[in-house]
């Protein structure tokens, strides 16, 4: 089920299951995990994207490996906050994953995350580009989760 309202997700994620954060990339996906209690996001992985079809296999595989109970997506609104074709391709791998999946999907404002965490691992991690350029995703994607995680304890 696709939520309007992200704050939703914690009343039908299952008891004892995770929320999985994702940051949609057109090459790749960046994964995150929640921690049973929804406290902390932990980086997953990062997938290569292939078609659309072989990702939901494989995102399959993972929510079962993990205990996955939810998703939350990250959402690449403009700066002046419309949604255009980026958004557009994000709110269809929802509804594919909704088709298949029984989990409650929500939708998380990713303005500016992976500028925030290219500046966090350059400043304070000292990581090179290259190195960055492995974990930048995953790490995105638990800094998306990690702001939905810390708007539900409030």
């Amino acid at each position: 089920m696709i939520l309007e309202q992200i704050r939703d997700i914690k009343q039908h994620l299952p008891t004892g299951r995770r929320l999985m954060g994702v940051d949609p990339g057109t090459k790749t996906l960046g994964l995150a995990l929640s921690d049973l209690t929804l406290t902390i996001a932990t980086p997953l992985i990062t997938l290569k994207r292939t078609k659309l079809s072989k990702d939901v296999v494989e995102l399959e595989r993972l929510f079962r490996e993990h205990e996955v109970g939810g998703l939350v997506l990250g959402l690449p609104v403009s700066m002046d906050g419309t949604e255009g074709p980026r958004c557009q391709s994000v709110r269809h791998l929802a509804d594919s994953l909704n088709e298949r999946f029984d989990l409650p999907i929500g939708f998380w404002d990713e303005r500016l995350s992976t500028a925030a965490v290219e500046r966090i691992l350059v400043n304070e991690a000292d990581l090179t580009r290259k190195k960055r350029a492995k974990v930048v995703d995953r790490a995105a994607a638990a800094y998306i989760l990690q702001g939905v995680l810390d708007a539900l304890a409030y």
